[in-house]
């Protein structure tokens, strides 16, 4: 078979196999191995009048149509130029194949989770003409959003490879950015009669949201529910100079038996907050008291006058402790630094019981917990809140994308491994930024290169600026294991250019800045007390609003 690949100025041709070899013997090229194989695919390149043969590299791998260029691919009959001596091998390739463009191709795609991320990707990606299945562990979309109540089977540091529950979310939940900001570009996220009318809502109505975002693009055609990815692989591994393929192995929950199916293309879309991350304490394991992570705490009662110790002061600590103080005998928030906030200062000096303390040296058999201060409490429970590392049990790429202290890598511009781009890519990598618009971004992004609309860089290049971004965090001081905690603005609008995606509203990046601002100051409240009226109503005068009427607001 022969396949045109069309760039600026030149068409590449490559030639594969029983081609190749019947090139090989006629002509005399010493490109087979001992056993008589072709070695690797050759590409024939030709440019003004010339024709001539070039080893396939990783570079010319990404070739592919660019949209910026007038292009006129050969047709038949043969151009005149293909007549001389020199191209008598191409002319006889030419005439055997059909030229076949690389224009608007139809790929047939598996998308991994139903959470925001492959819920947008799932409709970019169908809007774009190609064949979508998404596969969904559970009973319904929402990924981390679908609140999972039951958690007694779960291995309670979560430990185990393959985690029962996926779902994070405490039944108290409510969201940490005011719903305005949250929505994707052409849907917004508003008051619904009947609903949680409060900008900060609950976790409940955001899954609503995005069970209302579904539904109105009619997603749920191409979900399969209650259905397990078990194993992502590469089903012509290494033939670099094919179109690479996958073979997707699924289960379903009440199935004896799995399935194998082959796509052109995996997204991956399985979020980043299930898999536990725990630190390293010495006596972890000889405790014989309750330890548990976060990924599994649900309400405060079961721990009614007991002395517990939260580990961690971020969000999901700080949100824990606050709620345990109204049953708990003590609560003792462990912290790599004393320096906290004025908004935690100010929750701490309201709350006899609520203490903050150093980071844990070591725990002792006994209950005691020894913090690095020389200070210790007999405790009975203890919470890590201590976050979330990025899991992919199912994907094997040979170790071409792996996670190294949370760093998943390489991956070009958080999203394309550069050996398996743009047949494999992960949307929702990213951290510490305002998520929803952004994983819209991702998904076109794919969907145009899937499609042959846009083209990436070559391998070299984005390698290059993979090294460059390592180097960048090391020089500012990021620890590995925050490479994709990105809280950049410029950022986001950097990515959206890859694509033309317009950049974040001016009105989006201050309610954002000014929720921030007001939790630093006011831990416990910033949620129902707020001063940003004015930007409000810029909010609801922006386009991403006007076009639903003054009387949604």
């Amino acid at each position: 078979m022969l396949l045109p690949f069309y760039s600026a100025g030149k068409s590449l041709l490559l030639l594969f196999d029983h081609h190749v070899q019947h090139l090989c013997k006629r002509h005399g090229k010493n490109l087979l191995d001992h056993s008589g194989n072709v070695t690797r695919p050759w590409i024939y390149q030709f440019e003004s009048q010339s024709c001539q043969l070039s080893s396939f590299s990783k570079s010319e791998h990404h070739a592919q149509f660019s949209p910026d260029v007038q292009h006129n691919p050969p047709t038949h009959p043969i151009p005149s130029f293909l007549t001389s001596k020199n191209c008598i091998a191409f002319q006889e390739i030419f005439l055997i194949s059909t030229m076949v463009s690389e224009r608007n191709l139809s790929k047939n795609v598996c998308i991994i989770g139903t959470g925001p991320s492959g819920l947008v990707a799932a409709r970019e990606l169908r809007n774009e003409g190609h064949n979508v299945v998404v596969f969904e562990q559970n009973h319904d979309v929402g990924g981390q959003w679908l609140y999972q109540p039951k958690v007694e089977h779960e291995d309670p540091l979560g430990r185990n490879n393959i985690l029962i529950v996926h779902s994070s979310i405490y039944a108290s939940l409510r969201l940490t950015s005011p719903r305005e900001i949250m929505g994707f570009t052409d849907f917004p996220f508003v008051v619904k009669k009947g609903r949680d009318p409060r900008r900060f809502p609950g976790h409940k109505e955001l899954l609503l949201y995005l069970q209302d975002f579904c539904e109105y693009f009619g997603l749920r055609e191409m979900i399969r529910f209650n259905t397990r990815v078990e194993y992502v692989g590469m089903l012509n591994y290494p033939e670099f100079g094919k179109d690479l393929r996958w073979i997707v192995k699924s289960k379903e929950k009440e199935a004896e038996e799995g399935v194998e199916e082959v796509f052109d293309a995996v997204v991956v879309a399985t979020g980043h907050y299930s898999q536990p991350r725990l630190p390293n304490i010495k006596g972890m394991d000889a405790w014989r008291r309750k330890q548990m992570h976060s990924h599994i705490y649900r309400v405060p009662e079961p721990f009614r006058n007991e002395v517990v110790v939260v580990v961690g002061n971020s969000l999901s600590g700080q949100d824990i402790g606050m709620e345990l103080v109204d049953v708990a005998k003590e609560i003792h928030l462990s912290a790599k630094s004393l320096d906290v906030s004025e908004g935690l200062s100010k929750v701490i000096s309201k709350h006899q019981n609520l203490h903050l303390c150093p980071q844990i040296d070591s725990l002792h058999e006994d209950g005691r917990v020894l913090f690095v201060d020389g200070t210790s409490i007999d405790a009975d429970t203890i919470i890590y809140c201590t976050g979330y590392s990025y899991s992919f049990p199912f994907l094997d790429t040979k170790g071409m994308v792996i996670v190294d202290d949370d760093r998943v890598g390489p991956l070009y511009e958080h999203t394309f491994p550069p050996s398996l781009a743009p047949s494999l890519s992960f949307v929702g990598i990213p951290r510490k930024l305002i998520g929803f618009p952004f994983f819209e971004s991702q998904a076109k992004w794919i969907a145009q290169l899937l499609s042959g609309k846009r083209t990436l860089p070559s391998w070299d290049e984005m390698m290059q600026s993979i090294k460059e971004f390592y180097r960048s965090r090391e020089i500012d001081g990021i620890p590995k294991h925050n490479t994709h905690d990105l809280a950049n603005f410029e950022y986001c609008d950097k990515y959206a250019d890859y694509i033309g995606f317009p950049h974040l509203e001016e009105w989006r990046k201050e309610l954002c800045l000014s929720v921030l601002r007001n939790a630093d100051k006011n831990l416990d409240t910033y949620r129902d007390s707020y001063d940003d009226s004015e930007m409000l109503q810029e909010a609801y005068q922006s386009p991403h609003f006007a076009h639903l009427g003054p009387e949604t607001f």
